[in-house]
Parts: structure tokens; sequence; C-alpha cells
């Protein structure tokens, strides 16, 4: 089965949402077709949002968009405990303080107190790293 490139109308933006289960089906498909749909449409969206997912599909997610393209660079960004996973398997982790506790800033990269901070994070910081 091909994918349609039809069915991608191009310069519009979009947004995936996808749920546990959805994403329980693409992340076990062993012939790897439903996982190179998956990653084709996501690369043409804006936002992918995975909601209701466990902390190692978060992972899984981060890992299936890194060894589909190494010149990749992931980020991960979150605020509990059930976000560390996510943010040791990408390139760059962001950790947020937060209600849920210090688990996610203990193992990030970076530590923000909140989201506001991370357009000043990632564009002025950003820069100054890759300068370096």
């Amino acid at each position: 089965a091909a994918f349609n490139d039809n069915l991608i109308m191009q310069g519009q933006k979009r947004s995936i949402i996808i749920e546990a289960k959805a994403l329980q089906i693409i992340l076990s498909d062993e012939t790897f077709i439903i996982k190179r749909w998956f990653l084709k449409i996501s690369k043409t969206a804006e936002t992918v949002i995975c909601c209701r997912v466990s902390p190692s599909q978060k992972a899984d997610v981060v890992r299936l968009i890194r060894l589909d393209d190494p010149s990749v660079v992931t980020l991960a960004i979150g605020d509990g405990a059930n976000d560390v996973p996510m943010i040791l398997e990408a390139d760059i982790g962001i950790g947020i303080f937060g209600n849920e506790g210090m688990r996610a800033v203990d193992n990030s990269d970076f530590a923000i107190g909140e989201f506001k901070f991370l357009w000043q994070l990632l564009f002025k910081h950003g820069r100054w790293n890759y300068i370096r």
C-alpha cells in the first residue's frame, strides 16, 4: 500500500492529535508501513500532539523520529516525572519547574520556570550556542 501524497494539501497549516490506542498500533507495526505513514504525515504538520500516552510511548515517538532522520535535532519539554523518559531520549531536554516535582528538571539539559521563558531560551541562547 503506497502513501497517497494527494491527501496532504500543500501550503496549509495543520496539526495532528493522536491518542494512546492509535499510537500503540503505530508503534507496534513490525512492517514499518504504518510508522512510515505516521512519520510522513507528522513531518507535514506544524504540531503533533500525543494525548493520554504513557511515558514509554512519549520516548518511543522521539526515538522513532530520531531513527528516521539522524540529522534532525529533537527537543522534548516536560514538567513532571512522567516526561523523564522522553526528555532523556531527545537530543535536548527542557524541564519546567512545576507542581509535579523536580524530576523533569533534574533530568533535563535546561530548566525554566514557565513556558513563557521558552521563547528566550530557544532563540537567544540557542543562537549563542550555535555561534559557539
